[in-house]
């Protein structure tokens, strides 16, 4: 796409981190924003942040409500007729050795960061297709390329959302319509502190001193405007991969070379 302006930009999980710095980007690139995100006092603070106006719509959702997902995409077509760049971001991380976490933290993260994805898909989908004119952006992390100790369920779920855009972009080719993953590193965004939008029938099982050393780390991460910037060249140039941090590009590589070496001649 390398149109953008006047078109509509829609985020789930935009009222903060990289959510909201890909609204920010996308509004400098003359789109209008449609913000979607759990916190409805992070979403005023948002709105206000982007400076307000006809041009930015905001909803409260939950993305592990179908129902609620699809009344976002009503709210968005109701408003400004069309959805181009949908950026399924929404996302949580738990933390803590897989031998230990809870069934429920499994079925938790599993429906923000993986169903999340998928409602978002069941409802903009036919939309961007019957358009032939869109582009799909999957917020993943380095952790669905590579793993890391105390964060099993996060990783399984971010391998998840590697695998769905490789195939959907594969599946989408030729509609017009294209498909990009975003795996960065460490970036500074209250990620670890998603322990704040768990539902209240679900136990904590999220290890405080992991969560405490992850959240020191963090901090030291890249900017999330510099995020923002690298998903508005991959969608500009129809790239798939959105890899951009270099924290962990040893760790990527490891993991290919350890896969080729096992490769049959």
């Amino acid at each position: 796409m390398d149109q953008l302006d006047g078109k509509v930009a829609v985020i789930t999980g935009g009222a903060g981190g990289i959510g909201l710095a890909m609204a920010h980007r996308f509004r400098d690139a003359g789109m209008r924003i449609a913000l979607a995100d759990v916190e409805a006092g992070a979403l005023d603070a948002a709105v206000a942040d982007l400076g307000g106006g006809d041009d930015v719509l905001a909803v409260e959702c939950d993305v592990t409500d179908l129902a609620a997902v699809h009344g976002f995409r009503d709210a968005v077509l109701a408003r400004f007729g069309a959805a181009h760049v949908v950026c399924a971001n929404a996302g949580v991380a738990p933390t803590g050795p897989i031998v230990g976490t809870s069934v429920e933290t499994w079925r938790w993260v599993m429906d923000v960061n993986v169903m999340g994805v998928v409602h978002t898909l069941d409802a903009f989908g036919p939309t961007l297709v019957a358009q032939g004119d869109g582009h799909f952006v999957l917020t993943a992390s380095a952790a669905g390329l590579s793993t890391t100790p105390g964060l099993g369920a996060y990783s399984a779920t971010k391998h998840a959302v590697v695998g769905t855009a490789a195939t959907l972009r594969a599946e989408l080719e030729g509609t017009g319509v294209g498909v990009s993953v975003l795996c960065p590193g460490l970036v500074r965004t209250q990620i670890f502190e998603s322990e704040r939008n768990r539902p209240d029938d679900a136990e904590s099982h999220t290890d405080p001193a992991t969560a405490q050393m992850l959240k020191g780390i963090i901090d030291g991460g890249a900017d999330p405007a510099g995020i923002a910037d690298a998903v508005h060249a991959a969608v500009v140039e129809d790239r798939l991969f959105i890899l951009p941090t270099t924290d962990v590009t040893g760790m990527i590589r490891a993991r290919l070379d350890a896969v080729a070496a096992e490769l049959p001649a």
